[in-house]
């Protein structure tokens, strides 16, 4: 069988070559898609054909695409958590001297002298007292959201030789082993923010986090603290920063999201969204987000999913298997197993998996699975979507 891929956005070359041409037909403009992979389409008011068995994000955040109704459908969607860690680490460190420094501040002001090269040196002279900065050992740096990128940020941030806060109550056990053991926990949210001279954003846009830098928290902060966003911009309230800013309760808002409100502002550094814009990145992300959809469409593995569980089941040979996603409620495993033993179908390996509302079920069995029977599967009530490998 060949697959149908169809992309929304210029997809890193090295991630298509992940797709086998033998097994896959990829094209920016295709009828019937398997599947979707995306960068940074809005796919919100896009119409899914049928067909559609799964979106790919090459990348973290999910925003453009609407996980919501592609779970009622059993369309999982997958990303690449950790792909472009390093590239936002390396801007987020940047950040960090561009606030402590004054550094873009002082370009400015350098890259306006006139004169003769005496003229300009006598007023460098004057003038560099204004851009005068400090230095970032000993300085505490607090992180929000310990997942692959606030990870990297916490560490290197560490050797810098700050001393370093994180909070993140869902930190999964992976994330953990890879943090320095010197990193101090936050008991919340208020207590992160109380400590902090400089704090980093890294958590994903939710109804619960956005606006989560408020006027109330950084009220708690030490005088001269720093705000960096490199996540997303409504994580951040940008009127209660500049409030913080012209009262000289904050030194500097670093972020990566240019506003009207922020890219006039003295204080405010205000990148073009580079976070991910590395070369490096765009391929590790591709390469992810093709691998990942190679296993499910073909295997019907799920990892690195938004609203899936992780599912991994080795196929056994001279197996058939079955994948299906189902709302996650009692008796749904038994009523499939009861149609396939009805059917004389004997299950060699069975894995099932629930995240939230959703469960997801793969069966390998001996034998053939005829279209008759998959569709007394799908007309199970509660059961989202059935296919077989």
């Amino acid at each position: 069988m060949a697959y149908r891929i169809h992309t929304l956005n210029n997809i890193s070359l090295r991630g298509l070559e992940r797709l086998p041409r033998d097994r896959y037909e990829v094209a920016s403009d295709i009828a019937d898609p398997h599947a979707i992979l995306v960068r940074s389409a809005d796919m919100h008011a896009m119409t899914l054909a049928p067909s559609v068995l799964a979106v790919a994000r090459a990348g973290a955040g999910t925003n453009n695409v609407p996980v919501a109704s592609l779970t009622k459908r059993g369309i999982p969607v997958f990303n690449s958590p950790g792909a472009n860690a390093n590239a936002v680490k390396e801007l987020v460190v940047a950040g960090l001297f561009l606030a402590a420094r004054n550094i873009v501040q002082a370009w400015e002001f350098a890259r306006s002298l006139s004169g003769d090269d005496k003229t300009i040196d006598e007023a460098t002279e004057r003038g560099k007292r204004d851009y005068a900065g400090f230095e970032l050992p000993g300085r505490t740096f607090g992180v929000i959201g310990l997942g692959a990128i606030g990870v990297e940020v916490a560490n290197v941030a560490e050797r810098l030789g700050m001393r370093v806060i994180g909070y993140d109550p869902k930190i999964t056990v992976q994330r953990a082993w890879q943090l320095s053991s010197s990193i101090e926990q936050a008991i919340s949210l208020d207590d992160l923010f109380a400590r902090s001279q400089f704090i980093s954003v890294h958590v994903p846009l939710a109804e619960a986090t956005r606006g989560l830098v408020d006027t109330a928290r950084i009220a708690l902060m030490p005088k001269g603290g720093v705000i960096l966003n490199f996540s997303r911009a409504p994580l951040v309230d940008d009127d209660a920063v500049i409030a913080a800013l012209d009262a000289e309760k904050l030194h500097a808002y670093v972020c990566d999201f240019p506003k009207n409100s922020l890219k006039g502002h003295r204080k405010v550094v205000a990148l073009p969204h580079l976070g991910a814009s590395t070369g490096e990145a765009e391929e590790n992300c591709a390469v992810m987000v093709a691998d990942t959809l190679c296993d499910y469409l073909e295997n019907g593995n799920i990892r690195h999913s938004v609203n899936f569980p992780d599912a991994n089941l080795v196929r056994l040979p001279g197996t058939s298997r079955i994948a299906v996603a189902n709302s996650n409620v009692p008796n749904m495993v038994g009523q499939m197993s009861t149609l396939l033993a009805t059917a004389g179908i004997n299950i060699s390996e069975l894995l099932n998996k629930s995240r939230g509302e959703i469960a997801y079920t793969l069966i390998d069995v001996e034998g053939e699975i005829d279209r008759t029977l998959l569709d007394r599967i799908r007309s199970i009530d509660g059961v989202l979507s059935a296919r077989v490998l």
